[in-house]
């Protein structure tokens, strides 16, 4: 029964992975959301009876603490498989390069890249990561160098920092994890622009087509795909 973890579980993208990964019973998922106090009536409609909801706050140090000893506990001697670092935000969209505000850089950068960061470095410090655990860190097109330095306006600059530095981070996990779990693998990926309320009802994508895709992705992923950027389909994005 593989175990899968998915961090801001209660709307979007990841209630969608939940909603999917729910219909089967093999699965056990750990949904992580920001607060139990949240209104979590879609997670509760969409989840199964081996979802365990959990509180994870990912720009929060001691929120990220307790949701591992949760986990641990809820877990057992099972450990996480897929590890979906889902969790994000976008503030101050309307900010450019010459105009960025403080506040709001601080906190695109503790959830975008602090939060996954911690994230895997405390399961990981608390033995719940498997040997071959995929890693899939929740990036965006705006986060490719290459792709943001062509001709035309610039759009949602902290956001696409933290995306940058969110793959950075990526490539270093990949790195980094080798001696730790040999076999495990750590990808950036672009869910495509989805109908959101983030991504905004003017998104081409559905959250079920890209879910389906980044499954897709993520459970044929090998040795030779660690430290990679892709979108849901698979294909290679440049940094």
């Amino acid at each position: 029964m593989p175990v899968y973890c998915i961090t801001g579980a209660n709307r979007g993208i990841g209630l969608e992975f939940v909603r999917q990964l729910a219909q089967s019973s093999d699965n056990t998922i750990i949904a992580a959301t920001r607060s139990l106090s949240s209104d979590l009536d879609d997670l509760k409609a969409v989840a199964s009876p081996s979802t365990h909801t959990v509180e994870c706050d990912t720009s929060n140090l001691q929120s990220i603490h307790s949701f591992v000893k949760d986990t641990s506990r809820i877990l057992g001697d099972k450990k996480i498989d897929f590890l979906l670092n889902n969790a994000g935000v976008n503030l101050g969209s309307w900010q450019n390069s010459l105009a960025l505000g403080p506040d709001e850089l601080h906190a695109l950068l503790a959830v975008n890249v602090i939060g996954p960061a911690k994230t895997v470095e405390l399961l990981l410090d608390a033995g719940l990561l498997s040997a071959d655990a995929r890693i899939l860190n929740m990036s965006s097109v705006l986060g490719s160098l290459q792709r943001s330095s062509g001709p035309g306006p610039r759009q949602y600059a902290g956001y696409s920092i933290s995306k940058a530095a969110l793959n950075m981070l990526t490539v270093h996990q990949s790195e980094d994890l080798k001696q730790h779990l040999p076999g495990a693998v750590v990808i950036s990926m672009h869910p495509g622009w989805v109908k959101t309320r983030m991504g905004s009802d003017a998104a081409p994508l559905e959250p079920s087509e890209s879910v389906e895709q980044m499954l897709k992705v993520l459970h044929r992923v090998g040795g030779e795909d660690t430290g990679t950027f892709c979108d849901y389909s698979g294909e290679a994005i440049p940094w």
